[in-house]
């Protein structure tokens, strides 16, 4: 299960190894039709990279600070250093591809 983050714990949550932090909203029906798709490679991924949510109506101030103007938009951490962001809907195909360039890297 993902990590729901906070201005508290997104340091510590994201400092060891590759995080994804999807970066989301409620209201927000294309983050909607990527949650089956983030817990799908969550699994996929376990043990190599961690998945965490943020609440952008709640973390304005976070969100801001990783330029996340719209969402979902995902944001990749190497250890504890936000390195990429990439915004849309992805299909798993798509972003498991993505995924396993970085690991590579």
């Amino acid at each position: 299960m993902a990590v729901n983050l906070t201005k508290d714990n997104i340091e510590s949550q994201t400092a060891d190894g590759m995080t994804i932090v999807d970066f989301w909203a409620s209201w927000c029906a294309p983050c909607k039709m990527m949650d089956p798709v983030l817990e799908q490679l969550e699994d996929e991924y376990d043990g190599k990279i961690k998945f965490a949510k943020m609440d952008v109506d709640g973390n304005q101030d976070i969100a801001m600070q990783y330029k996340v103007m719209s969402v979902p938009s995902l944001v990749l951490f190497k250890n504890g250093k936000a390195t990429e962001k990439v915004t849309g809907v992805y299909p798993r195909e798509k972003l498991a591809a993505y995924l396993d360039q970085k690991l590579a890297e």
